[in-house]
This record gives C-alpha cells, structure tokens and sequence, in this order.
C-alpha cells in the first residue's frame, strides 16, 4: 500500500512509425482439414472483402492502440499491475486504517506525516544505490520489500507497529520511484524518454481507475475479510511487479574503470570532461575522482537543484486537486458535492487525453522550459477561476469549478512534461540515480508539505489564499527559464576551459 499517489529486454534500434506494423497473415490450412480445394476459372478482382471485425482486423485495431517501442509496451504492462493494486489500496486505504486497524484520525494523520517525511529521505540513496548496482537490480529489491511490508500490515496490532511499517512502505515506495525513472533513462534512448514516461503516465491514470473500481467493490460490501484481502492483493500485485521488473532486459552497464574513462576524461585545465567535452559541472575540479568515488552530483548541481525547487513547487497543484478543491466546493460554495467527484472525473479524463500530445515541443531544454512557464502561467488562471465560485448560484459555482479544474489538468500535463524532459537533460548521460533521486525527493516533499500548506494557507485565506497561490505558480514555471539559461551558460563556460 502505498502512502502518496503516484506513476512505473533493451530498447529496439529503431521505433516504427504507429500503425506501421503488417497484419498477421492468413492462417495456413492443416492436414486435419483435407485437401484444398480445386481452384476455379479465373474471377475478375473486384472489392476487397470486409474485414471480420473479430478476427485479425480487431487484432491490428488493437495493435494500433498500443505503444510502437515493445519497451515501452513491457513497461506500460508492468505499470498496469502496479498501478491497478495502487488504486485498489487507495480506495480502501482510510477505512482500512481506522476501521480495521483502529486508528483515530489524528494518529493517521501523524503516522502518514512520519511516513512521508521517510519517503523524502529515501530518494537519493535509492538513487545512488542505483548507480552503484544497477536500476533494475535496486529497484527488483525495492519493490519486493514494499510486498512484503504491504502484506504486513494485515498482522499489525498497535499504533508503533502501524508507524514503523508506514514508514517502510513509504521509503521503498518513494525509493522505487526514483530508481524507476533512472530505469527508464537505462532502457529508452534520450530522445523517447519523455514521450515514454507520458504514455506510462496515462497508463497509469488508467490503472488506477480499473483499481479505484475494484476499491469501490470492498467499500461497498466493507467487511473486514474485504479489507484483509484488498491489502493482500496490493501486496500480491508488488511481488508480480518484481518479477517482471526482474525479467526486463537492460542493455549492460559498462564497469566502474570504463565509465570513468569514458564520461569523466582528464581536460588541459586539470578538470574531468563529460562525453559532450563539457566538464562535470557537479564536480568541476575532479575532487571527487581523486577521492576514489565521488559525492552526490546531482547535490553539487546549482541548475539542476533550481529545477528540483521549482518543479516542487508546480506539483503542489496536486494538491489542490486533492485537497483544496474538494474543500473548497463543500465549504465555501453552494456546488453540489458531487462535484467533488465530477473534478476527479474531469482531470483523469483530460491526463489520458492530453499528456502525450503535451510532450511536444519539450524534446530540447529551452522548449521544456518554455512548456514550464506557459504551465504556471495556466495554474495561475486555474486558480483565480476557482476562487470566484463562492457566492455563485450552484449550477454556475459547479460549472466555474469543473472550468477551473479544465484550466489545471492543462497546467498539470505540460507542467510534467516539462518537468520530465529538465530532469533528464540537465543530467546528461550520467548518475541518473542520484539525478533522478534528488528531482524525486523534491517532488515527495511538494506531496507531503502540500495538503497542510493548502488547507491552511490557501483556504484558511480565501481569496487572497488562492491569488497568493497562483502567483507562486506563475514565479516557478516562469523561473525555469533563467535557470536553464544559468545552466547553458555554466556548460558553455565548462566545455571552454
């Protein structure tokens, strides 16, 4: 079970265009059926014959649907399982704990809070670990553990218990985040990674739909042999996602002495260089090669840790979904409850529709940046949309709210996109694990601090709450842009020297 919502063979040479594969040929005739029949005299050719929608036509519709790169398909499958025990355990997570477990809300609440702040923690030494023993080996273990601890919770019997395990589950599920983006960097070349992580992206909304449905069986039936065996079959779905992670072939990793020798060379001036010539901006005076291995780089990165800060600000928007406007709709506005559940409807539905084509125009860094910006700038409007929807009559308030919600399901997508294509180009070819687990730790603070800085700061004020709020957006997508600038300044400075 996790505790915050979240996203989960080498690569082919070449990615065929969609649509572009052959349909299957006509099934050959067995001994079992006799001999062919005599041909005829000659027909003239006329109108192909229709297709039978059940046979290969429906094959090749299907095939057209899926992703082209059979990586991306082996990983959108793996995403699936995940995602759809994820979904399943959200659902019946709260009543689970309080009604099972016998928590009060306030020991939830603490206990989630500890959990959370393990799972900030837990990033980047998942991501170093997974450049010292490989993304796929780390991640297989990762995710065995958060089997074993999830299927745990069913024998807990007291409070330290349920704390103790909460945090566990959190660590390794915000660990395997991190070393599963550095995975993909392994397994998809760097000009379909961001396109990639959108098509798994959608899959899991997906996923996690199919599972909230399932969730929504238990709640309704709400016996605790439901609950039990929801629990169980999250934790059955990590140790099915583990084998399959475990199954997944990764191009091999080249050793120590060759990635030394091949992305960190020796410069005139004394300072490693990258493979582009650039020197390693994390560690311009080679220290850390002197020193045998060298420290976090992704920590001694100034653009990249601006990125990190300020795409953790853009994600507290998921926040506001989650928390903010739900709030919002019951307590200062006369839109009827539903609603709350109609902006859950809307987002999910808008995610799956928009986040791949949202990837467009992000393929170089000064796009993303650019696709950043113009995402704070559509949070901001989001924001203001939503926080004029007290005092309005209930059909208009409900419609304001779904029109805001519109607004940052389009902010969201290209924010993430964005967001995505930063993380890895300003890393380059390098430590993806510790690049990748310092840009997730800082997305794990923005989904722990968020709720309570939106329920507080921003409802707590208002208006002025939500203007402040969308103000702060604007700053951060904005922001991207000087920052990256900063770091073309910094590689064009490394790679003259």
């Amino acid at each position: 079970m996790t505790t915050s919502t979240a996203e989960s063979s080498a690569p082919s040479p070449a990615m065929p265009e969609s649509g572009s594969e052959k349909p299957a040929a006509p099934e050959s005739r067995t001994a079992s059926e006799g001999p062919a029949a005599p041909e005829g005299p000659a027909v003239p050719e006329g109108p192909a014959a229709p297709v039978d929608p059940s046979g290969t036509g429906a094959a090749a519709a299907l095939r057209r649907r899926l992703h082209p790169d059979p990586t991306v398909r082996r990983l959108a499958g793996i995403t699936l399982v995940n995602t759809v025990g994820n979904g399943l355990s959200l659902s019946v997570a709260v009543l689970f704990f309080t009604r099972v477990l016998g928590l009060s809300a306030a020991q939830l609440g603490l206990g989630l809070t500890a959990a959370g702040l393990c799972g900030v923690i837990a990033s980047v030494p998942a991501g170093r670990a997974a450049d010292r023993w490989g993304a796929r080996r780390v991640l297989v273990v990762l995710v065995s553990v958060q089997a074993v601890a999830t299927a745990g919770y069913v024998l807990v019997h007291s409070y330290p218990a349920f704390v103790a395990l909460a945090c566990l589950v959190s660590a390794v599920d915000r660990g395997s985040a991190a070393v599963r983006n550095a995975l993909y960097a392994e397994v998809l070349p760097a000009d379909r990674r961001v396109a990639g992580r959108a098509h798994l992206r959608v899959v899991t909304n997906i996923g996690i739909c199919l599972g909230t449905a399932l969730g929504a069986i238990a709640l309704q039936l709400d016996t605790r042999p439901v609950y039990l065996t929801a629990i169980l079959a999250d934790a059955v779905s990590f140790a099915a996602v583990a084998v399959l992670f475990h199954r997944l072939s990764v191009p091999p990793r080249p050793s120590t002495a060759v990635r030394s020798s091949t992305s960190v060379r020796s410069s005139a001036a004394g300072g490693p260089t990258a493979k582009t010539g650039v020197a390693d901006p994390s560690d311009p005076a080679g220290k850390g090669v002197k020193q045998g291995r060298r420290r976090n780089p992704a920590l001694r990165d100034g653009p990249f840790l601006a990125v990190t800060v300020l795409n953790a600000v853009l994600c507290l928007q998921f926040a506001v979904l989650e928390v903010g406007v739900p709030l919002w709709i019951v307590q200062e506005t006369e839109a009827p409850r539903i609603t709350v559940a109609g902006t859950l409807v809307v987002n999910t539905l808008l995610v799956i529709t928009l986040q791949m084509r949202a990837t467009r125009g992000t393929e170089e860094r000064a796009g993303a940046a650019r696709a950043c910006g113009r995402a704070g700038l559509v949070l901001a409007a989001s924001c203001l949309v939503i926080s004029v929807a007290p005092g309005l009559p209930s059909v208009l308030a409900a419609a304001v709210v779904l029109g805001g919600v519109m607004l940052q399901s389009l902010g969201e997508v290209t924010a993430q996109a964005g967001g995505w294509s930063l993380s890895y180009d300003l890393a380059g070819e390098r430590d993806h694990g510790a690049y990748q687990g310092v840009f997730n730790a800082g997305t794990a603070a923005a989904l722990m601090a968020g709720p309570a800085l939106v329920s507080t700061a921003v409802i707590g004020y208002g208006t002025a709450g939500w203007v402040v709020l969308g103000a702060l957006l604007a700053a951060a997508g904005l922001g991207m842009r000087p920052v990256v600038r900063w770091a073309g300044r910094r590689d064009a400075s490394l790679g003259a020297a």
